[in-house]
């Protein structure tokens, strides 16, 4: 019996590793691996294979920026299979892969 069996499922204890093929070490079957993407210059680590609008906002920006006026903007890079670059929509998903680059930007169309 493994006594370092993590009892809480998709909380690793800090030592995972990937296999160097952007795969993880879950090896295809859905487990929750992490994938390292750049958000505004910065490294960041998420969680699985697909991000969401929402979850790049909050990555690049601490207080999004609010108002009737903000328009914020997720352009993204260097993307998997067809999807290699493109503008991510309020309300849209992608699909990632390692390094993966997503440039934000909130601009007010005042």
């Amino acid at each position: 019996m493994n006594s370092n069996k993590n009892d809480n499922p998709g909380q690793g204890n800090g030592n995972e590793q990937g296999n160097g093929n952007g795969h993880g070490d879950d090896h295809g079957q859905g487990g929750h691996s992490k994938t390292t993407i750049i958000v505004n210059t910065r490294e960041k680590e998420v969680e699985g294979k697909v991000v969401t609008y929402d979850q790049i906002v909050a990555l690049a920006f601490e207080n999004p920026p609010t108002g009737a006026n903000i328009e914020i903007t997720v352009a993204y890079r260097d993307g998997p299979g067809p999807d290699k670059e493109g503008t991510l929509q309020l309300g849209g998903s992608t699909r990632i892969k390692k390094d993966m680059i997503f440039d934000v930007t909130a601009t007010d169309k005042s």
